[in-house]
């Protein structure tokens, strides 16, 4: 069965808190503070101890800085030399590399400075590479097969940084977060850090609001401050319920709709060109009665978060509308496969869909078996069920 780990960030993610999280998930402290000493830097060391916040009880890790001066003047390059002259795995050295880099990144598109030029506490502090480090260690520790996490709470008000008051997100966590589903509001700080939100970013393989898991241990990261609500990171070590259910995936995607009363039909299919052409899922029209009884269509298009901007512009350009409607859904979409048919007439694919372990469906690829019906002078019937036939 496939291990998972879910991250529950309904009161955001730091670097502590997820190192407390995995340690009470079942991570070994002294295997993490054993692999960090593969790191040979000094000037920090790690506390583990039992914490609790509301009544929840957890692990509290803190990362105690003992020699300040030795963080200092740290460059992204001095960060990725110091790992690769470790003898840590190649995993956790490229897991570690992933999750700095999208700091350093998001950091060098804030201050429009270069890569290379990057040099702040973030990307440099022995605290943010224990963290980062510490991650990779753990997660790789924990053999996972995927890595889920829920929608990120980043919290409100302002957060105090090296260039002083910023709102939260800070800059560097929004541009970290971008296309990640987020929320806001839920306290009054800074509930998500650059590092939490980098380690999320750069190792999490789906985001979803629902978790579809059969739960098997349970793990509290408790937080530094104390809080109106629990200060945690719960993370779940999971499985997948049934053999169902990995028959079917789920994405987060978008819905966009509109109603026309007064364009000309003649353009419908120009839009949705455009909106194909631009990445959506789906694009279909519903005839409706519109106000005073007038016809109209309901043109609706699916697509994810990444690319909903690209199908706003389109919609608001190419169409007469002046509004639109958008709304979240999960998408359930079944496990498919592509065989090959070979028959008399040429080789057609089929697109097998499976559910519970069977198949449900198969479809023969149209305008393969369209091209053979011409070529051959046949009907399309008579090409789809030479096709069923040869299955």
């Amino acid at each position: 069965m496939k291990r998972i780990l879910f991250y529950d960030c309904f009161a955001g993610i730091s670097g502590d808190m997820n190192l407390g999280a995995l340690v009470d998930l079942g991570v070994d402290p002294a295997h993490l503070r054993k692999e960090l000493g593969k790191l040979h830097i000094e000037g920090f060391r790690l506390e583990v101890e039992p914490g609790m916040r509301k009544g929840i009880s957890g692990t509290r890790v803190t990362v105690v800085v003992e020699h300040p001066d030795n963080e200092k003047h740290r460059h992204l390059r001095h960060i990725e030399e110091l790992i690769h002259a470790s003898s840590l795995s190649d995993r956790i050295k490229q897991k570690s590399l992933n999750i700095f880099r999208r700091v350093a990144e998001a950091e060098a598109k804030v201050h429009n400075i270069s890569i290379e030029e990057v040099h702040f506490h973030e990307v440099g502090a022995l605290d943010s590479i224990a963290d980062i480090v510490g991650a990779a260690i753990c997660q790789e520790f924990l053999e996972l097969d995927e890595i889920h996490s829920s929608p990120v709470q980043l919290g409100g008000g302002m957060v105090k940084c090296a260039h002083g008051l910023m709102p939260v997100p800070a800059p560097a966590t929004a541009e970290i977060l971008k296309d990640i589903p987020v929320k806001s509001g839920l306290v009054n700080h800074e509930a998500t850090t650059p590092t939490g939100a980098a380690i999320l970013a750069a190792t999490v393989d789906r985001f979803s609001e629902r978790m579809d898991l059969s739960i098997h241990k349970t793990g509290y990261g408790i937080g530094q401050r104390d809080a109106e609500i629990p200060n945690v990171l719960r993370v779940f070590l999971a499985g997948l319920k049934s053999k169902q259910v990995q028959d079917v995936s789920e994405e987060e995607a978008l819905m966009l709709e509109c109603n026309l009363d007064d364009m000309n039909p003649e353009r419908y299919g120009h839009v949705m060109d455009q909106l194909f052409a631009a990445g959506a899922a789906e694009v279909f029209m519903t005839p409706v009665v519109m106000k005073k009884s007038r016809p109209g269509t309901t043109l609706s298009v699916l697509c994810n978060q990444g690319t909903a901007g690209q199908m706003k512009e389109i919609l608001f350009r190419e169409t007469s509308s002046i509004g639109l409607r958008e709304y979240g859904l999960t998408k359930s979409i079944l496990r498919r496969e592509m065989v090959v048919v070979h028959t008399s007439y040429g080789d057609v694919e089929v697109k097998r869909s499976y559910w519970n372990g069977k198949v449900v469906n198969q479809k023969p690829e149209f305008e393969q078996c369209r091209k053979l019906a011409l070529e051959h002078g046949l009907s399309l019937e008579e090409i789809t069920h030479e096709v069923f036939k040869n299955l």
